[in-house]
């Protein structure tokens, strides 16, 4: 696999805080990551600073491309699309209202209602609720509608902060489900921040370990899982 993302000496600050310590890791273009830590380890600084929402330093480079100088908005155009925690849907609008708003810095614009159709197909809960107020989702379904829409803008990678936040388990199972199917038939590849390390472990195939603002551990997500010392230290089962 080729690298897709490339990430040196990262460093990110808030005020004068420094939240990473140049931290270095690669995605594999087709790849399923996951990062993983304790709360304040820097896993949301990390997805912020790739899309340029947080002051960083070093070097960010998405398919060759470097992003330090671009806006946000600029690095979504380039096909990565970001689902911060919280999820972020426009709760007064309907399912199909927030799917068409995810596709509309699109220029193909015939394409839209196919793909529309597709992620009702991701996720039929979507389609039997498609005229209904997003606020007026369950947790879980809101979650599924953020990684629909995110899907929308046909991104070649996905951020995911905290997907499994405030989920019950059999959701959370279903949806990492349905994420491990996007990064096999739709060829996307995958970032995913998350505390549930156990079930990350299941569906990545490689992870970092975050500490302090620190990579301290990398490897095939299989190795880490099975490897007792890591988990008591770092991932805490």
């Amino acid at each position: 696999m080729t690298a897709m993302l490339n990430v040196r000496d990262l460093r990110a600050y808030y005020g004068q805080v420094q939240a990473l310590h140049g931290l270095e890791f690669d995605l594999q273009e087709g790849s399923l990551t996951t990062l993983l830590g304790a709360n304040g380890a820097g896993k949301t600084t990390t997805l912020r600073a790739i899309c340029n929402m947080v002051r960083s330093t070093g070097s960010i480079e998405f398919q060759g491309t470097k992003l330090s100088s671009r806006s946000t908005e600029s690095i979504v155009r380039l096909g990565i699309a970001h689902v911060p925690q919280g999820r972020g849907t426009f709760t007064t609008l309907t399912v199909h209202e927030n799917l068409e708003l995810g596709a509309i810095s699109r220029k193909d614009r015939k394409a839209i209602p196919g793909d529309i159709e597709r992620m009702y197909a991701h996720f039929p809960v979507l389609k039997q609720r498609h005229t209904q107020q997003a606020g007026t989702l369950s947790g879980g379904e809101q979650q599924m509608l953020a990684v629909a829409r995110a899907l929308m803008l046909r991104p070649r990678l996905m951020l995911l902060d905290e997907p499994s936040f405030g989920l019950a388990p059999l959701v959370v199972r279903d949806l990492f489900k349905i994420l491990g199917k996007i990064n096999r038939e739709d060829k996307v590849t995958i970032l995913v921040v998350e505390q549930n390390a156990q079930l990350a472990l299941e569906l990545a195939d490689k992870a970092y370990v975050i500490e302090t603002g620190r990579i301290v551990m990398s490897g095939k997500a299989d190795d880490i899982a099975n490897n007792e010392d890591v988990r008591k230290s770092y991932l805490g089962y």
